[in-house]
């Protein structure tokens, strides 16, 4: 940690608080008790400066405006370059209604970068040419990876469904009336879980396209998918940015038919369960939640031939897509993608508390840019596991862990977190907006 955690929070802290006003306004509402009336749509352009590893000393500016046509719709762009020639920049969009269907809303989101240098954990390392282990399965050397320049491309058109059953029957657009952060008025569930009376139900469609091009020294290479993820989700949860009490269920299937550009077809199914559990108050704390997770995920056109002596896998996602864990939501303790495979299981536990006490939301300086409604000490453990087949005994023997703390805040009606968790393979930081589950 140090150096170089302290330059990954200036990064990550940069691009969360770019994304603050946004996110809080896309599909739903959200009103504080106190104010007398719903905030005017408002809109910003913010400048700024850091360093990392990945840009080295960068500059970014980022513009954002909510209330966009609509008062639930809102969208940001964010640019950044760095002085080692890599830039990168993102375009998100949400909440946007269509005008021939009241339920349907649609997101555009758009990353592009090019950076100086990327660790993948693919084949194709010289030093491990003969290693009978794949990288990134799960028995795999932590050193068995490719580094890199490349660049990353990534578009995505999000499509989501309300349907007209539970709370989403008469309420498409949900508005929430917070009491310093928590929910005072509005919930759209978690008291008992009947999908035709309580909580909201939706289709999403999302087709996307992305492609990962790398240049290394002992070769080039390009990984491009495109297709569509079709999901079925059931939000049966109080308040959906920050839930204490209820379940969400989600199906996901990835389609990717092999056309154009992309590498191989394939399809891939995932199902993520989250349940979550109110602890009250307590003399010290506003609010307490246990809550827990479980996801898995299955590629059923997985393929493995021998070419030459070799292994050589087809039908299935880049390393980046389909059964990963490591990075931002799962085993956190490892870098992004660590571990992929054809099949993939995952567990979470995290004790979410809110201190009465809450220093940040009377920094005057801070307030004139942001409202911190309350801070949260979340400590929290993670076991999962890659392998070739979806069986609950492969899944289930040798299994990875992860263990940490995270600091997470709302601000402006959104959560952001900092996790810091350990692994056997040393220390990771993520940070994003959000918490890791559930993913709005």
């Amino acid at each position: 940690m140090n150096v170089k955690l302290a330059r990954t929070l200036v990064f990550a802290a940069s691009l969360l608080t770019a994304q603050l006003p946004i996110a809080a306004a896309a599909q739903m509402l959200v009103l504080d008790k106190d104010a007398e009336a719903e905030a005017e749509p408002d809109g910003f352009v913010l400048p700024y400066a850091f360093h990392s590893d990945v840009l080295d000393l960068a500059f970014g500016a980022v513009a954002g405006k909510r209330g966009i046509l609509q008062p639930q719709a809102g969208a940001f762009l964010n640019l950044i370059g760095g002085t080692n020639g890599s830039w990168v920049g993102h375009l998100y969009g949400d909440g946007f209604r269509t005008p021939f269907s009241e339920r349907l809303f649609l997101g555009p989101r758009i990353t592009a970068g090019d950076y100086a240098e990327i660790d993948t954990f693919q084949n194709g390392n010289p030093n491990f040419f003969f290693d009978d282990d794949r990288a990134g399965s799960n028995d795999s050397d932590e050193d068995n990876f490719i580094r890199s320049e490349g660049t990353d491309q990534w578009y995505r058109m999000i499509f989501k469904y309300v349907l007209p059953i539970g709370h989403g029957r008469d309420t498409i657009v949900p508005t929430y009336v917070l009491d310093r952060g928590l929910l005072h008025e509005g919930s759209t569930g978690g008291d008992f879980w009947n999908p035709l009376r309580s909580g909201r139900t939706l289709i999403e469609f999302e087709p996307f396209y992305r492609s990962q091009d790398f240049d290394a020294d002992f070769g080039s290479d390009e990984l491009e998918t495109g297709g569509a993820r079709f999901t079925l989700r059931h939000e049966n949860v109080d308040f959906m940015p920050n839930p204490s009490k209820g379940s969400i269920q989600r199906f996901t299937l990835i389609r990717d038919p092999g056309v154009q550009d992309s590498d191989s077809s394939y399809t891939a199914i995932e199902l993520e369960l989250s349940k979550y559990f109110s602890l009250g108050e307590s003399e010290r704390f506003r609010k307490r939640v246990l809550a827990l997770n479980f996801w898995t995920a299955d590629t059923p056109t997985w393929d493995v031939d021998i070419e030459d002596g070799r292994r050589v896998i087809t039908h299935r996602p880049p390393n980046y897509f389909g059964a990963t864990l490591g990075g931002l939501d799962r085993l956190r303790g490892f870098p992004t993608a660590r571990f992929n495979d054809k099949a993939a299981i995952y567990y979470a536990a995290e004790l979410r508390l809110i201190p009465r006490w809450n220093p940040l939301g009377e920094v005057a300086w801070l307030k004139r840019f942001v409202r911190v409604d309350w801070w949260q000490f979340v400590p929290f453990v993670e076991l999962g596991r890659v392998a070739e087949h979806w069986r609950l005994s492969d899944l289930h023997s040798d299994m990875k862990w992860s263990a940490g703390v995270g600091i997470r805040a709302m601000l402006e009606s959104l959560v952001i977190r900092a996790d810091v968790a350990a692994s056997s393979e040393g220390m990771e930081v993520q940070m994003m907006v959000t918490h890791p589950f559930p993913r709005l």
